[in-house]
């Protein structure tokens, strides 16, 4: 039995969804032997039907931690999320590898920790046959690169150019949560790994602010106290001395 590598989960809100995307993405089988279809739990199919369950959803958030695996697959997981209205959030929570990445971009907003990464590839296929089927198996390839490239500068914009993005894509290249934030494929770090630097300044504000109160306060205070200290007793006038009497006179006499 094949284990579940995905899930679906409703939040106590049911406008609120999670995905967690923990494994390949693989299509749906055929036994050779009995004809039999094997239904993959990590299939377009499987997503489009959990997705159906849920038509009131406003807010899905999707958790990835996979290699990747079926192209085909993986661009059709890509597209129903795009084209859902819901709000999507990306949490990359571990690797957002090959087509795990595309569906990566389906994100209105990508969230990654700083030690978390991101891996972009051309597209590959095992391929059998003559020279003409496998020089058209590569002439697919290319068609098939080219699409890809389309959700990494849908997501990316401006900062990502097609040149650099064939580039990266043709070295198979792993990104860093830095790296992908830089390139426009990921919009920023999970909160715990959040550039403090902001909330420092704040808080260098802050305190600032509570200095300038605390001196303000000490200096209103200390009018109030002299306003209210007692008036000191005025200095008696010194007092003039008395007329020598006849007695003092004669005694000064002696």
């Amino acid at each position: 039995m094949k284990k579940n590598m995905w899930e679906f989960k409703q939040s106590a809100d049911p406008s609120v969804a999670e995905l967690y995307i923990y494994g390949d993405v693989e299509s749906d089988s055929t036994n050779f032997w009995t004809g039999e279809v094997q239904r993959s739990e990590t299939s377009a199919n499987a997503f489009r039907a959990a997705l159906e369950k849920s038509p009131e959803l406003a807010q899905i958030n999707i958790y990835i931690n996979s290699y990747g695996g079926s192209v085909f697959e993986g661009t059709a997981i890509y597209n129903q999320l795009r084209r859902h209205p819901a709000h999507k959030t990306v949490y990359v929570d571990g690797f957002a590898c090959s087509i795990a990445s595309v569906i990566a971009m389906a994100g209105d907003e990508v969230v990654m920790p700083k030690n978390t990464l991101m891996m972009i590839h051309n597209m590959w296929m095992g391929a059998v046959g003559n020279a003409a089927e496998l020089r058209k198996a590569a002439d697919d390839l290319d068609t098939i690169n080219a699409a890809g490239r389309r959700a990494y500068l849908a997501k990316a914009g401006e900062k990502l150019t097609e040149e650099k993005l064939t580039e990266l894509m043709e070295a198979e290249t792993w990104l860093t949560a830095e790296q992908c934030i830089a390139l426009g494929l990921a919009d920023r770090y999970a909160d715990a790994d959040a550039d403090m630097s902001g909330a420092a300044e704040l808080l260098k504000k802050a305190n600032l602010d509570a200095e300038q109160r605390l001196t303000m306060q000490k200096s209103l205070a200390a009018q109030l106290r002299s306003l209210m200290r007692p008036a000191a007793d005025p200095v008696p006038p010194p007092k003039e001395p008395k007329p020598a009497g006849i007695m003092q006179m004669l005694a000064g006499t002696q």
